[in-house]
């Protein structure tokens, strides 16, 4: 019979002594929406392309002292930097210098720079408000019928397909073409924006409505749902309290996604004359002036062009990072 090689008692007793002995570090739960920071973290190109959307967002709000600093006041005309006979920019690449960084424009020598920087402030004014009148309407209907159903939701569903089914672009083409210079106190380019925002935020209102519809269906008939319902919750608790926070995650991810394709609306309104009024900055309203010299002006139409890219490029980068991180059976 052979004696044991060690005492297991006594190193047992001794392993927990030094356990009991070492810090203990607290267990800390994580709420989804850090879950969700910390996936978006890892998305190095979505992480990029939110940086862009800040720098734009900022670039928009800062217009006047960047212009101040690096530019020209973007009204101003510089006839004596154009060729008198041809009316082009004299030097090369469109006349940029150090004074004029993305030259000047034909005909009558704006800064380019100044109205790129100015136009910012437009298209994304545009975007953000149109997106939040349709994000608004949206998912008040939405939830409304997703949640009550029956006729409520039979009469809110046939609203939302004639309005996915209505030509939206000629609508705002005829609307903005017949509207008066002045209305409610709005007059001009104000009037437009205001125009442009009521609009195209009433018309997207139905995709998004779909998307609350859906969710609200499911969610209805959750356990928490009915546990409220059980206990005497009234309509309005059930929807603000029960409902409504459950739903933020697919609202974000769709408004992210709405804006870049708000930018490319007003953009296309204003390339075709519809959106705000000249001299007013727009980037389609420069694209649509490069048209006329972009054979010998090329550099004219590039810019406002890549301004337009970089901005929607971004904001889909950044929306499908959201995406990705606000899913639940995502693997990142």
């Amino acid at each position: 019979m052979t004696a044991p090689l060690h005492d297991t008692s006594e190193a047992e007793a001794a392993a927990v002594d030094v356990a009991a002995d070492l810090p203990q570090k607290a267990i800390e739960g994580r709420s989804p929406w850090k879950i969700a920071w910390t996936r978006l973290k890892r998305d190095k190109v979505a992480l990029a392309g939110g940086i862009v959307v800040v720098l734009l967002i900022f670039v928009a709000i800062l217009a006047p002292l960047i212009v101040k600093l690096l530019g020209h006041p973007p009204e101003d005309l510089h006839e004596d930097l154009l060729d008198p006979l041809l009316g082009l920019p004299l030097g090369d690449y469109g006349g940029i210098s150090k004074d004029f960084l993305l030259g000047v424009e034909p005909v009558n020598g704006r800064d380019v720079f100044s109205r790129i920087v100015y136009g910012a402030r437009i298209s994304l004014l545009v975007a953000f408000l149109s997106a939040f009148v349709a994000v608004t309407l949206g998912t008040v209907f939405g939830i409304m019928a997703g949640y009550f159903g029956g006729w409520v939701d039979a009469a809110i569903s046939r609203v939302m397909d004639l309005l996915l089914a209505f030509p939206q672009l000629l609508f705002i083409i005829a609307l903005v073409s017949v509207v008066p210079n002045e209305l409610f106190g709005f007059e001009g380019s104000g009037l437009r924006i205001a125009v442009l925002v009521l609009v195209i935020g009433f018309f997207g209102w139905p995709y998004i409505g779909r998307i609350v519809r859906g969710q609200t269906l499911s969610l209805r008939e959750r356990e928490y749902v009915e546990a409220a319902r059980s206990l005497g919750a009234g309509r309005a608790y059930i929807l603000f309290r029960e409902l409504l926070p459950n739903l933020v995650a697919p609202i974000t991810v769709y408004t992210t996604l709405m804006i870049p394709t708000n930018v490319l609306t007003e953009a296309a309104l204003s390339f075709l004359g519809v959106g705000v009024k000249p001299p007013t900055p727009s980037w389609g309203e420069t694209l649509a002036t490069a048209t006329r010299t972009y054979q010998d002006d090329p550099l004219f139409m590039i810019f406002p062009g890549m301004a337009i890219f970089i901005t929607v490029l971004a904001f889909n980068l950044f929306g499908d990072g959201v995406r990705d991180a606000l899913d639940p059976k995502g693997s990142r």
